[in-house]
């Protein structure tokens, strides 16, 4: 098994830290990871995406060319990353930022409203939170438990960041 993720968004949405906390997940459960992160020079606002490929075999390539999963948390993402999505392949959506459709009819597209969730939540940051959650209950690469426990570890020095994130996941993931 060797599956491919591109997570993008804009600087700022936490795009990153989705990919390296799945990757750090994934290290756990004792998989071979890589994790691939690019953004713009502006960061936050600009552009930005990670590649994560996990398997439990190893890893000739952090290049993801048909990636079987792509989250997107903006428009800009949207139209840059769909096409490269392999055939039968899950195309994961911000659907509180993104109202475009997806030109793809030979992929599942699964909208998530992950802004207006954070908020409900109270912390509008946790955004990328939910949407991780999201993605893993329908990827199943790695336990929610998991990336909770490194999720911890990560934030270890911001203890209040912990339990908004920590519901916010919970949030995701019980959505499906």
């Amino acid at each position: 098994m060797l599956i491919k993720t591109i997570f993008a968004g804009f600087g700022g949405q936490g795009v990153l830290s989705m990919g390296l906390n799945l990757a750090q997940a994934a290290m756990v459960e004792e998989k071979n990871v890589t994790y691939l992160p690019s953004y713009g020079a502006e960061v936050r606002g600009g552009t930005a995406n990670c590649t994560v490929a996990v398997s439990d075999e190893d890893i000739a390539s952090p290049v993801a060319s048909s990636p079987e999963f792509i989250v997107v948390m903006n428009k800009p993402s949207l139209f840059r990353f769909q096409n490269l999505i392999e055939s039968g392949g899950v195309l994961f959506i911000n659907s509180s930022l993104v109202d475009a459709e997806t030109t793809r009819g030979d992929i599942e597209v699964i909208r998530v409203p992950a802004n207006t969730i954070a908020e409900e939540l109270g912390s509008p940051k946790a955004a990328n939170m939910v949407m991780l959650g999201a993605f893993i209950k329908k990827s199943n690469l790695v336990s929610l438990e998991t990336v909770i426990e490194e999720l911890k570890n990560v934030l270890q020095k911001k203890k209040s960041l912990i339990e908004i994130n920590t519901k916010a996941l919970k949030t995701g993931y019980s959505l499906f």
